[in-house]
């Protein structure tokens, strides 16, 4: 059964796509805003932000280029500080300079107490950690408490939501780069059930004799390198500078089997990145029929 369509209402408070937003959706006591690191202080007399809720701060790694992430939650205080205030110390927290803007959760009628907060900290964090789109900088995961049955069941449910609405503010944290039915090195039992998801580049080195075998993916985001995939060892002088580095700092395992997945935007860098080379992904990449990805999307 196809999933229906939802409806969001988004607010940009500032009257710019790249200032602040409120965020809700319909049938959902969620509230979500996000906010730009400098926009924080245009936030002190928002009410609900005062309230319990938990946070996401977003930015880049300087040394690594990679997108990165830190999960927290903040508990509504006697003098009425909360979120806000959490973030704004870590506003003046050096250790925390990375960060360029805040996705935060809280609810409309102000339901989340410690309990519920560790919870949703919890799944957050994990959820981010298994989807490997971001790096991680919590330096201890955060503990989900003690709740019953139907608290889970519920706090379930805005988890749902929220995965929703932080997709449509533009932070696929929680979504893997391909789906569990190809996340693990396919059997060759399994191929025949998604072989028409898949694509598959062969090619035999000419100094080693070796035959490199290599299987992607494509997605919405782009090009998915599958691990399990192996990877050509050497470079050649062809290589752009950036496939380069990504070869540099993959994870790459004995035999030279790629050990995660590996998004790119376009198929020539995905090929690429398996053969370090420039090449023609639309002519490298085949499906299990032998049809390169040329002839696939029927391109003259």
């Amino acid at each position: 059964m196809s999933k229906r369509g939802k409806s969001i209402h988004l607010f940009l408070m500032d009257g710019t796509a790249s200032g602040r937003m409120k965020c809700t959706l319909a049938n959902w006591t969620g509230v979500a805003y996000k906010i730009p690191r400098m926009e924080l202080d245009k936030c002190k007399k928002r009410e609900d932000l005062k309230q319990s809720g938990v946070y996401f701060l977003f930015g880049i790694s300087e040394n690594t280029g990679k997108n990165v992430v830190y999960v927290g939650q903040a508990g509504a205080r006697k003098n009425g500080e909360g979120i806000l205030f959490r973030l704004q110390e870590h506003k003046r927290n050096p250790d925390k300079d990375y960060w360029t803007e805040a996705v935060v959760f809280t609810t409309s009628n102000n339901s989340f107490g410690p309990t519920e907060i560790s919870y949703v900290e919890n799944r957050f964090c994990t959820l981010a950690t298994q989807a490997k789109r971001y790096v991680v900088k919590n330096g201890n995961h955060p503990t989900s408490g003690h709740i019953t049955e139907e608290k889970e069941s519920e706090l379930e449910e805005f988890i749902d939501y929220a995965k929703i609405i932080m997709g449509a503010l533009g932070h696929k944290i929680f979504e893997p780069l391909v789906k569990d039915a190809v996340m693990e090195k396919l059997a060759p039992e399994k191929e025949e059930q998604i072989d028409e998801q898949l694509l598959y580049l062969r090619r035999k080195c000419r100094k080693s004799g070796q035959v490199v075998k290599a299987t992607c993916k494509q997605t919405n985001d782009g090009f998915v390198v599958l691990k399990g995939s192996q990877i050509k060892p050497n470079d050649s002088r062809t290589i752009p500078t950036a496939i380069k580095k990504r070869r540099q700092e993959a994870n790459i395992g004995n035999n030279q089997i790629l050990q995660d997945n590996e998004l790119f935007k376009s198929p020539s860098y995905a090929a690429a990145f398996v053969l370090g080379m420039n090449t023609n992904g639309m002519t490298d990449w085949k499906n299990v029929d032998g049809k390169t990805l040329k002839e696939i999307e029927n391109i003259d």
